[in-house]
């Protein structure tokens, strides 16, 4: 990516040490080294600190940068692993499910199922990771006017986002229950036909 090369840049045509660059911007000087070695990226509030100190514009401080990202958030492997873990989802529910009906080996198909299905959610989960999509997806955002910076910083809130991930799983969950008690209670019926 280019943001590394113009950090790189601006902060030498300022005359900082990457020390006095990551007081400025209450960061870690391994911080700035890492972003200067792309080895990481930093997220918004960073990047609008970085742009302001250096004065320049964040589409400046990001030239180039903001295609690749859209190409990563819209990475083909993680559509795969998307795709893979619905496909076996669906399965635990229409097989999985009324197979436990059958008795005690019943529960193998669902188990197998289910674990392939976690899989490719941990999969997913990595590659998300790696790929720094939700950070990508911010950027973006901000930079095509989508989303206002008082937005991102209430996105970011660290309980709010943890809240958010419980209630996902939770919800998915109730769903997930609900769809297979139909399911076995149809195939109870049929059966008792």
């Amino acid at each position: 990516m280019n943001f590394s090369k113009q950090l790189k840049k601006y902060r030498e045509q300022h005359g900082l040490s990457q020390e006095v660059l990551a007081e400025k911007i209450y960061v870690t000087r391994q911080t700035i080294s890492k972003w200067e070695n792309d080895r990481s990226y930093p997220d918004i509030h960073n990047l609008v600190a970085l742009s302001v100190l250096f004065d320049i514009s964040l589409d400046e401080l990001v030239k180039g940068d903001v295609g690749k990202m859209k190409r990563m958030i819209g990475n083909e492997e993680m559509e795969k692993n998307t795709k893979g873990m619905a496909i076996a989802l669906a399965l635990t529910l229409i097989i999985g499910v009324p197979s436990i009906v059958v008795g005690n080996w019943g529960f193998v198909p669902f188990g197998l199922l289910w674990l392939i299905s976690m899989y490719f959610a941990m999969k997913l989960e990595k590659l998300k990771k790696k790929y720094n999509v939700k950070t990508y997806k911010e950027i973006v955002a901000f930079t095509e006017g989508k989303m206002d910076f008082d937005e991102l910083s209430k996105q970011r809130d660290r309980k709010k986002y943890i809240l958010e991930k419980v209630v996902i799983v939770l919800v998915f969950t109730t769903i997930f229950a609900l769809l297979g008690f139909v399911l076995k209670c149809l195939t109870v019926f049929v059966m008792n036909l």
